[in-house]
């Protein structure tokens, strides 16, 4: 079995807000497939759901050839699923280390703290620091490193980029990279079009709850004014 996410006719909602629209896509093992699309097209919300993080939601969503849809989102994160939010969750009266620490290990796959520290160098340099001293990247880089230890296979990254300098969001970017050669498959919602387009396996533009344009690593080039005219790229 190569897929590692189906996701099929998803429709989600906030309250009586019905957000998705019948979303479908698939994720192969150790491919890197972007979510793109304008503010409130839907990106977030399909990361949330795929972890059953709304109010209510429908349709299908097989992991690792499982369907999860109806499973608790305590129960989905045990199967091997990690969620980097947007608002990275860092405890700020905590030490960067006492923050790694903080989540259990679901598997054996989980990465030790010493390899965690040869991938976020910076963060070794700064692991005695209460939360509320750390840089925004480093705090970024922080909220990837602990669901790294949990033993996720599946990454589900939201807007990792925003608001970095230059030079942290190039290293965001070789650290992705490292990721995918180590086999995780990963999801990103990303805004950042430069960061994402030499990453990912493949594009998924939503616009109003839906995936309108599917777009190839591939297939970049001779779609460029496509992608400019969904996103102002």
């Amino acid at each position: 079995m190569t897929e590692m996410l189906r996701v099929s006719d998803l429709h989600s909602f906030y309250g009586e807000s019905h957000i998705l629209h019948g979303v479908d896509f698939v994720v192969e093992r150790g491919e890197l497939v972007t979510l793109l699309g304008r503010n409130g097209a839907g990106r977030t919300t399909t990361l949330k759901s795929i972890l059953g993080l709304v109010d209510r939601r429908s349709g299908s969503i097989v992991l690792n050839g499982r369907e999860v849809i109806d499973l608790a989102p305590h129960r989905i994160a045990r199967l091997g699923v990690g969620w980097c939010p947007e608002e990275r969750g860092i405890f700020a009266s905590l030490s960067a280390e006492e923050n790694l620490l903080l989540l259990p290990e679901f598997s054996s796959e989980g990465m030790s703290v010493e390899e965690i520290y040869r991938m976020f160098p910076n963060l070794y340099e700064r692991r005695k620091s209460p939360g509320m001293r750390l840089s925004g990247g480093e705090q970024q880089m922080l909220a990837m490193a602990r669901i790294l230890r949990t033993g996720a296979r599946l990454l589900l990254l939201d807007e990792i980029t925003e608001g970095l300098a230059p030079v942290i969001v190039q290293a965001l970017g070789r650290v992705v990279r490292k990721l995918k050669e180590l086999g995780y498959t990963i999801v990103m919602v990303e805004q950042n079009f430069r960061f994402a387009a030499p990453l990912a396996d493949r594009h998924h533009v939503l616009e109003n709850g839906r995936i309108v344009q599917t777009v190839g690593k591939d297939e970049l080039q001779a779609k460029q004014g496509l992608l400019h005219q969904y996103l102002g790229v």
